[in-house]
């Protein structure tokens, strides 16, 4: 990927209702994107003289805005001709007009939340769509002219099988899905399974095992696997999401977005009515240093180039280092030349604890 690569997130924190998992910076109980918020960000877009690749709506909700709303934030991004511009969405929210609308105003790519085709299970997650639902917003999006679609599925969720992910991959699939990503739940603090933890959850032994079984089927079913959660059918891999794993430019605008530019990471604080007040001030981070480049790099298929690594700062390979990465050759959980370092599958499961041997 070209080294001049330029991406911008636009942060919408607005959803209907929180999901039980999230712990993202979201204002959920609404219903539209109000216009002072819009604002806010046309204001801060205005000041970005760089030309994105890539512009990307991620929530919270983004189909809340309106077409008129997203057409009026891409052509103050301007991006450039080709690029890649998405917006996610819940099956529920959107409908044939809204969809035709947001191609209308230039979205080229849409992300659908989908997780589950079992309605019982999306209950638990406290999502607010069906799978018939799901289905249905995918049909449309096709009429609408999308040809890049995306969906996502959640893996071992509460008493999870290998038939709930055949299920959900087949929704998908026939959905006209061009890429789908696949993670594990997470309990993350301060969501409402943090304070409730549902019953009947996989340990990570079965965790593992139905990421291994989740990879194995996607590849089957023709998405070829280019990240540890992302997969895709050929020329369809998420471009904006490739630039934070190359350590790439890119801005994030609202409340909790995150930028990295230069080297130099930044942050928004999560402050929504100071954001639209134009009080808000983005706060510096840190350096986007080696060990970034490492962590990001062993996501992805492609791997970790050593020689780039030391140039970067990072450590020489060295005797212990040397042994351990054969030790992972050994097990089958990585690959290495002696320059590039991949992960397996089965690596990428243990990717935090090679890691840790590695830094």
């Amino acid at each position: 990927m070209p080294q001049d690569r330029f991406g911008v997130y636009l942060h919408i924190p607005f959803c209907r209702a929180r999901c039980r998992y999230c712990d993202f910076y979201t204002t959920p109980g609404a219903r539209e994107v109000p216009q002072p918020y819009v604002d806010a960000l046309l204001r801060e877009l205005h000041k970005e003289d760089r030309r994105p690749d890539t512009l990307y709506f991620g929530g919270g909700t983004p189909a809340l805005l309106s077409p008129a709303q997203v057409r009026s934030l891409i052509e103050a991004a301007a991006p450039l001709p080709g690029a890649e511009i998405t917006l996610e969405a819940n099956p529920d929210v959107v409908t044939p007009e809204l969809l035709e609308g947001f191609l209308q105003a230039g979205v080229n790519r849409l992300s659908f939340g989908v997780q589950s085709a079992s309605d019982t299970q999306l209950r638990t997650l406290g999502r607010t769509h069906t799978s018939e639902g799901a289905a249905r917003a995918l049909a449309w999006a096709r009429q609408a002219g999308f040809d890049d679609l995306c969906g996502d599925i959640m893996l071992a969720l509460p008493g999870y099988t290998n038939g709930e992910f055949d299920a959900t991959l087949d929704l998908l699939r026939k959905g006209g899905c061009t890429h789908i990503s696949a993670y594990l739940l997470k309990i993350e603090p301060g969501t409402a399974f943090a304070r409730r933890r549902p019953e009947n959850l996989p340990d990570p032994d079965a965790a593992a095992d139905f990421y291994l079984y989740a990879v194995k089927q996607l590849e089957a079913a023709g998405y070829r696997q280019y990240e540890i959660s992302n997969f895709a059918r050929p020329g369809h891999e998420g471009r904006h999401n490739l630039l934070y794993w190359n350590c790439l430019d890119y801005r994030g605008i609202g409340p909790a977005a995150h930028s990295c530019v230069g080297g130099v990471r930044r942050f928004w604080p999560g402050d929504t009515a100071a954001f639209i007040a134009g009080t808000l001030a983005e706060e510096e981070e840190g350096i986007c240093d080696a060990e970034d480049f490492l962590l990001m790099q062993l996501r992805l298929c492609s791997g970790l180039d050593w020689n780039e690594y030391v140039r970067r700062g990072g450590a020489p390979l060295d005797a212990r280092r040397t042994a351990f990465l054969r030790q992972c050759v050994s097990h089958g959980y990585a690959e290495f030349d002696g320059r590039i370092l991949r992960l397996s599958p089965a690596g990428m499961v243990v990717q935090n604890a090679i890691l840790e041997e590695l830094i």
